[in-house]
């Protein structure tokens, strides 16, 4: 299996890769579905081994410019463990299995008790419990940040951050002041994994997975995008309605068991929650509402701002360069998704973070990685709380 990057000049090369799309079962990487493939655009798309050649002959054919970002896919997914840790269980350096990480929730808020504890707040489709992680010296009404990872099951370095969000927390709390203040003075939730039966299922059957695994009425094809799944613009620009889409919103918004839990929590703590942070990847970017209209929020100039510095700071520790935006323009239009959601429930700082890379890996990023993109990420995740907490509402 090969991933390919082909730049589009015109309409009449999107219309080849339209084609290819309905005869190759391509797995489109960036963007998420071939129909928000546009002239000008870079599009990365996975093809099945007995494909690849009569994909890449097209491609030459018509001219359309192209190049091969991972030439042999089984290297690749082989090549993500290459972490130096020698240890059979959890590990921050690490990617670690669904019951390594629930292990783990139950072990970070046994050893720090009065900085951590652990709650279900759902259970999924398959039945696998919610775990939510509540950071923070304990104090009456503070205000919270919520933290999510692992939306699409397939973008392994999220639920990673998540981890290292939390081991820094009560590691640095007491040394580090900005941690110290932060915790002092804010709640922050923490799902470590949204999609937990879409990450399980990525480790037994499918790397590649992105959905949940929930069955669909009148259809043999499993799961809904759960960034589709939200009631903000559901089911119109960049969200499909079919069933085997990898884009597909759901039978209606919050169809989907983990996320009807997370806006059921949300919804309960509107009150205090103040910031939205939620993490993906791939492709490096730090995007705001809104995705599902091509119009700006009413925070427009704030919101910038602070992606702005947050970006700076990030690119602070080892130069990696993060854009910046509202969503569907700065990549493109996506409804359904949970920042434009949490933003129009009037949580205003609402962020969505790409993590590296921006496609020599792709998905597969290797676990060497997981270090220097969970410390950079932290130092904007930082700013973001730091501005919460000093502009409060």
């Amino acid at each position: 299996q090969k991933v390919f990057r082909v730049i589009l000049q015109n309409d009449e090369q999107v219309e080849i890769i339209n084609s290819l799309a309905s005869n190759m079962e391509l797995d489109f990487w960036q963007p998420d579905s071939v129909a928000l493939v546009r002239p000008k655009m870079q599009v990365d798309f996975r093809v099945e081994a007995a494909k690849s050649f009569e994909v890449e002959d097209l491609l030459k054919e018509s001219g359309v410019e192209y190049r091969v970002l991972i030439d042999n896919l089984q290297a690749a997914l082989d090549a993500q463990f290459d972490s130096k840790t020698r240890t059979t269980g959890h590990s921050y350096e690490k990617y670690n299995d669904w019951e390594t990480i629930a292990a783990w929730t139950a072990d970070i808020a046994a050893q720090n008790p009065d900085l951590i504890s652990r709650s279900v707040i759902g259970e999924t489709y398959e039945g696998r419990p919610l775990y939510l992680l509540k950071v923070g010296k304990s104090g009456e009404n503070k205000a919270a940040i919520f933290l999510d990872c692992g939306f699409h099951a397939r973008e392994w370095i999220s639920p990673a951050f998540c981890q290292w969000f939390v081991k820094e927390a009560v590691e640095t709390y007491g040394s580090d002041t900005v941690v110290t203040t932060l915790l002092n003075s804010l709640d922050f939730y923490v799902l470590p994994v949204v999609n937990i039966d879409g990450y399980v299922y990525t480790w037994t059957n499918n790397r590649l997975w992105r959905k949940t695994r929930s069955a669909n009425a009148g259809s043999n094809c499993i799961g809904t995008d759960p960034n589709r799944n939200f009631d903000a613009g559901w089911g119109t620009l960049g969200a499909s309605k079919y069933p085997c889409d990898s884009t597909y919103c759901g039978s209606g918004p919050e169809s989907e068991k983990e996320t009807k839990a997370l806006a059921d929590f949300i919804r309960e703590h509107l009150s205090t929650i103040k910031a939205y942070l939620t993490i993906h990847s791939y492709s490096q970017l730090l995007l705001f509402p809104y995705s599902y209209a091509y119009k700006l929020p009413s925070d427009y100039e704030e919101l910038n701002s602070i992606a702005q510095a947050a970006s700076e700071q990030l690119a602070s520790l080892y130069n990696t360069e993060y854009t910046y935006g509202p969503g569907a323009t700065t990549i493109y239009p996506a409804s359904g998704g949970s920042d434009d959601w949490a933003y129009d429930q009037g949580i205003k700082y609402s962020f969505t973070f790409e993590l590296r890379d921006t496609g020599t890996y792709g998905f597969l990023l290797p676990e060497s990685q997981i270090k220097p993109t969970c410390e950079e990420t932290l130092l904007a995740v930082k700013y973001i709380a730091n501005y919460v907490l000093e502009h409060l509402y």
